[in-house]
C-alpha cells in the first residue's frame, strides 16, 4: 500500500515487487493519487503486478486499474462493484470479524501488530487475528508486518501479507 506520509520512490518500490503481487494506491490527495496511479500503471504492467486504487472507482476506471480497495465502511459494496467490473480484483479493509466476512475477493485485516501508519490504534494481536482469519474469506495480514512479525503468523490461515513500512524500509 502506498502512503502519502512517507518519502518513497513508489515507482522503484513497485518495480521491486514480485510478479503476481499487488499495489494499492491509497494516497489521500486526489490529484496526487491520480498522478501516482498513472505513473505506477506502466511499472505494474511491466512487472506483472496488479494495480488497485483505494476507494475511487472512477479513478480506477480512468487509469485502467486491475481493481479497487474499499475501506471497511464501504466493504458491503464489493458485490455490486464486482458485478459492474467482473474482471476487477476487489479487496476490503477489515478491523473486526464482521468486516472480515465482506463479499470481497480478499480482505486486508489489521492492524495485527502496532504500526506507525495508525499510531495508537489497538492491534488485534496474533490470537485474535488468527480467530478472525479462520472465519473470513481470503485474508491478508496488515499492520506492523516485517520479516520477523511475518514469521509469527506462521500457522495462521492467511493468503499473504500486506505491507507499507515493511515494504519500503
Amino acid at each position: 500500500m502506498t502512503d502519502d506520509t512517507r518519502d518513497v520512490d513508489w515507482a522503484e518500490a513497485v518495480a521491486a515487487l514480485p510478479r503476481g503481487a499487488a499495489v494499492i494506491v491509497r494516497h489521500r490527495d486526489p490529484r496526487a493519487r491520480e498522478g501516482l496511479a498513472r505513473r505506477l500503471r506502466a511499472v505494474a504492467l511491466a512487472r506483472g503486478v496488479k494495480l488497485l486504487i483505494a476507494e475511487d472507482e472512477h479513478l480506477a476506471v480512468r487509469v485502467r486499474a486491475d481493481g479497487l480497495h474499499l475501506p471497511q465502511k464501504r466493504a458491503g459494496r464489493a458485490r455490486a462493484i464486482k458485478a459492474a467490473h467482473p474482471r476487477w480484483l476487489v479487496t476490503a479493509a477489515a478491523h473486526d470479524a464482521a468486516a472480515a466476512r465482506a463479499p470481497a475477493d480478499a480482505v486486508i485485516l489489521g492492524p495485527v501488530f502496532p504500526t506507525a501508519s495508525h499510531a495508537g490504534a489497538p492491534a488485534l494481536g496474533i490470537v485474535r487475528f488468527a480467530q478472525i482469519a479462520r472465519e473470513a474469506r481470503r485474508v491478508y495480514a496488515l499492520g506492523g508486518i516485517d520479516a520477523a512479525s511475518a514469521q509469527r503468523l506462521a500457522g495462521s490461515r492467511i493468503a499473504g501479507i500486506a505491507l507499507i513500512g515493511g515494504w519500503t524500509a
